[in-house]
């Protein structure tokens, strides 16, 4: 029996997020930024040799067949043909319908976590285009560096970006991405523009082109948003709920923090150009 392998699934932000056009099968066009955050969820797997996949603690709101992290290990035993099964263990931090990319993050954990367990040996570009099959998001967890993203948010080209310290506040309310995306009043022509002028720019030009939309229906986001902005510049990441900001150190960061737990679920965390999960993994 092998050692258990314990992992991190990080939490991401989108920098920024605009949306440049919609596609004839309903997808969205995207340009956006991302960046890993030393925190999110724990992840712990210990090989079966019986080909069983047990996930625990069960998840409420989500049906087995649905989790992201064992449809992930039923895809990776298709692919590969493997009779070797896990006992998968999650310690979760990141709220769901946060647009911290926590089920994505939890899918490209366990692609690559089971692919070591297993001794698979495909590759990350093997894996990220399974992960993409699971959601557009999967494959810049599985690549593992901070990331400029087109298309559907699945062409990735690695950037490196500023690393403050972050406070990401949760409003406590779950955002229905689907109806984000499907609002009328989504901004969906947003001009494209190149990596090298988003990336010049910086955080000074950087918009979420789905915040507009998300202040709409739901108020309590609208609220932290307006709280966050009277510390630092707030933004949404992905469709929300999640908000945040950047400051220079952990000591600022962590007094912002602290005041916004009065009102709402809050951490502190610092931005990360490289993957956690890559740093676990040796890789």
């Amino acid at each position: 029996m092998s050692q258990p392998l314990v992992l991190p699934a990080p939490a991401k932000l989108n920098r920024m997020l605009h949306i440049t056009g919609r596609r004839a099968d309903g997808y969205h066009e995207l340009q956006t930024l991302f960046q890993f955050l030393d925190h999110g969820d724990t992840l712990t797997f210990e090989s079966r040799d019986d080909s069983e996949l047990r996930l625990s603690p069960a998840f409420a709101d989500v049906a087995e067949q649905d989790n992201l992290i064992m449809r992930a290990a039923r895809l990776l035993q298709q692919a590969t043909g493997t009779r070797l099964g896990a006992d998968i263990q999650i310690e979760k931090r990141l709220p769901m319908g946060g647009g911290l990319g926590g089920g994505s993050s939890n899918a490209a954990t366990a692609l690559l976590g089971l692919n070591r367990l297993w001794a698979l040996g495909l590759s990350l570009k093997q894996l990220a285009e399974l992960g993409l099959t699971l959601g557009a998001d999967v494959p810049v967890f599985v690549h593992g560096h901070a990331a400029w993203a087109e298309g559907v948010g699945e062409r990735l080209t690695p950037v490196t970006l500023d690393t403050p310290w972050f406070v990401v506040i949760h409003p406590g309310v779950n955002v229905a991405t689907g109806a984000v995306f499907t609002d009328q009043q989504l901004t969906r022509d947003s001009r494209p523009i190149t990596m090298a002028r988003a990336l010049q720019g910086g955080a000074s030009e950087w918009r979420n082109d789905c915040e507009t939309v998300v202040r709409a229906r739901y108020p309590q986001v609208a609220e932290a948003l307006d709280w966050l902005s009277r510390h630092a510049a707030s933004m949404l990441t992905g469709t929300g709920a999640c908000v945040y900001a950047a400051f220079d150190s952990a000591e600022s960061a962590d007094r912002v923090s602290r005041a916004a737990e009065q009102y709402w679920q809050a951490f502190t965390a610092r931005g990360l150009n490289t993957s956690p999960l890559h740093d676990a993994l040796g890789d």
